[in-house]
């Protein structure tokens, strides 16, 4: 039998069998890896556990737990659910089912049938029977596409249909459930990867029902998606719950309620949103700081308008690209866009004059908001919105110049997130299917982000396929209180827009040569970076952000002046400070000071006016410490200046 070498995770090299699957990979070697093993990554790419594996090949056997085995388990449970749903209501046609973030999905069309809260329990029930079945998963390729077609057309599987029809000439795939008789039970179009069998799925819960078009446009037809999550073992699927209970309590929009930080108005239109005083003070201090730290970073600042002719979208290509996102409006007899982004505006500034290599890199930043034409039904809260302020910044250089500027943004995001008590994780995204660009500046771009990230040490994973149209990117994965993962910062290597806008600088021997430029945003945006914190702090900001950093509680009224002296005193000093001059009682003032997340009451009555000092306690605590107010200040001040979370 002729054997072939693989290389495996660890760098080592293991030879099997000529044919062998990831299967037999995982068996020879270990017998405990092939009962954890469920699917294979075959040169960065996820694969059945089935396939063969060549010559060379860059290979790691995933398991159960493993960070990529969640996708192949929920992905693979959505088609459990759709073959139950389809049993369960034989007119039920199927549309997709992908996995989430921490579950699956799948979209039906049901005529005269709408699910209900009954129904997924049953549904639920017959999902684990059914994986408790142990059917295997096969994955058979179509060769006749135009014969499957028209089975699918004839059994009504329109959706079905419709994705084979555009995907026909890509070695489209079928995956059946079989017994073990080798009875097909079931099937779906699908590209994969799956489970080898349904076995592994026992921890599943169906969460709920709701509406969706199909592939999301609105004049499709309407679909009904049933939600769920899957996980390995038992304390994941608790833990999960409990997160989600206590999700449900940091949720912002109902914070947004609570404490008066936004708003959004049906008069001014969905995804427009309206700053309360308290959240446009931590977007102030947001602001200041990320300012600061720009202009310590070398960067220069600039404003630009919020529309432009449409004959620049066009030069940029985001008419070609982006069209349908963008809002257009007529002005005299010219069209005009509402900018959806910065990017267009600062190559006009840097075309604006003549540069010498001498003069890069130059670094251009701006809080510019924009404007994007956002489905109504995908608005949510701060989250996803119709304008947004991003702050954004573009770094004009040279080809030697670029990875030593990637690494700086890099360092910079570093010491932003880490004063905002966030962790986070590093994706390089490559070229996408739809690109600008030679496969030659692309391979550069790739190679020079993964290189900047490998020569500071980063951990980073490579997310293919998933860059912007003009060049791959470096996406930042924050990381909340509760473990959970939002889009953070993004670096973004652009070669097309300084070729589209012509833009040049003279090099050291006189010759006209094209920039590098990186698009790159920290905070993403002032509403997605808001979201995130008051979800990571559950409104209890930390004494740098707070919308009011101390509350001045009077005793009763007689001590009212004294409050005020105090309060003047810390905001004549730069301190947000509140007197509560109410006639409710002390008791009463301090559980509102706590309800509303201020850091430090000072408690001042009888004792505080004879000795001159404040009795300072902290919204966590019941505990009370007497102080000056000056060592007050001086201890508040600390806590600002060195932004202790």
């Amino acid at each position: 039998m002729t054997m072939v070498s693989v290389i495996l995770e660890d760098g080592s090299s293991k030879s099997v069998d000529d044919g062998a699957s990831g299967l037999d990979l995982a068996k020879a070697i270990s017998t405990s890896l092939a009962k954890k093993a469920i699917a294979l990554e075959i040169n960065g790419d996820v694969r059945d556990l089935s396939t063969p594996i060549n010559e060379g090949d860059r290979v790691k056997v995933i398991k159960v737990g493993d960070k990529k085995s969640y996708e192949v388990l929920r992905h693979t449970t959505s088609h459990v659910l759709a073959s139950v749903v389809q049993k369960m209501f034989p007119n039920a046609k199927v549309g997709v089912g992908p996995a989430t973030e921490k579950g699956f999905f799948y979209d039906f069309q049901i005529k005269d049938k709408k699910i209900t809260d009954e129904d997924l329990v049953e549904i639920e029930k017959q999902m684990k029977k059914f994986a408790s079945g142990a059917y295997k998963i096969e994955r058979v390729n179509i060769e006749n596409a135009d014969a499957k077609l028209s089975e699918y057309k004839d059994s009504g599987e329109i959706y079905k249909a419709e994705l084979l029809e555009e995907y026909k000439d890509n070695n489209p795939t079928e995956y059946y459930f079989t017994d073990n008789n080798g009875q097909r039970l079931w099937s779906d179009l699908c590209a994969g990867p799956h489970l080898p069998n349904t076995k592994f799925i026992k921890h599943v819960k169906l969460t709920n029902v709701s509406g969706a078009y199909w592939r999301g446009k609105e004049e499709n037809d309407q679909m009904q998606r049933v939600y769920g999550t899957v996980w390995w073992d038992q304390e994941e699927f608790d833990n999960y719950f409990k997160q989600l209970e206590e999700s449900e309590k940091r949720d912002h929009r109902k914070l947004a309620k609570s404490h008066d930080y936004f708003s959004t108005h049906e008069l001014a239109g969905a995804g427009l949103v309206f700053w309360h005083r308290k959240l446009a003070t931590v977007r102030q201090e947001l602001e200041k700081f990320w300012t600061r730290e720009h202009r310590k970073a070398g960067y220069e600042f600039v404003v630009t308008p919020h529309i432009a002719k449409s004959e620049l979208w066009d030069i940029s290509g985001h008419n070609s690209f982006y069209k349908e996102n963008m809002y257009n409006l007529k002005v005299d007899e010219d069209e005009y866009v509402l900018k959806p982004m910065n990017c267009p505006f600062h190559v006009l500034i840097f075309k604006n004059n003549r540069h010498s290599f001498r003069d890069l890199p130059i670094r251009m930043a701006e809080m510019g908001t924009v404007y994007r034409n956002e489905a109504s039904g995908a608005v949510h809260g701060l989250a996803r919105v119709r304008g947004f302020t991003q702050d954004d910044a573009h770094i004009f250089c040279t080809r030697e110049q670029f990875k030593t500027e990637i690494q700086g943004v890099y360092k910079l995001i570093d010491k932003i997130y880490s004063s905002l008590g966030l962790t986070f994780e590093v994706e390089v995204s490559t070229k996408p299917e739809k690109a600008i660009g030679d496969d030659e500046l692309w391979e550069f771009a790739e190679q020079g982000l993964i290189e900047s990230l490998k020569e500071v040490n980063v951990d980073f994973e490579i997310n293919p396929a998933d860059g912007a149209f003009y060049g791959p990117k470096i996406d930042f994965k924050l990381k909340d209180a509760l473990g959970r993962v939002w889009q953070g910062a993004t670096i973004q290597l652009d070669f097309n827009l300084p070729e589209r806008f012509d833009l040049s600088y003279v090099d050291s021997e006189s010759k006209p040569q094209r920039p590098v430029m990186i698009h790159r945003a920290i905070f993403g945006s002032m509403e997605r970076i808001t979201m995130v914190l008051i979800e990571h702090f559950a409104g209890a900001f930390p004494v740098w952000l707070s919308p009011d950093q101390v509350m001045v509680v009077p005793v009763t009224d007689k001590h009212n002046d004294y409050a005020i002296k105090i309060r003047d005193f810390l905001i004549d000093s730069d301190i947000r400070a509140q007197a509560d001059l109410s006639s409710e009682r002390m008791n009463y003032k301090i559980r509102q000071a706590q309800e509303s997340q201020i850091p430090y009451m000072l408690i001042v009555g009888d004792k505080e006016i004879e000795s001159e000092t404040v009795n300072v306690r902290f919204r966590r605590s019941k505990d009370q410490e007497a102080m000056s107010i000056k060592d007050f200040l001086e201890k508040i001040r600390t806590e600002v200046r060195e932004k202790q979370i």
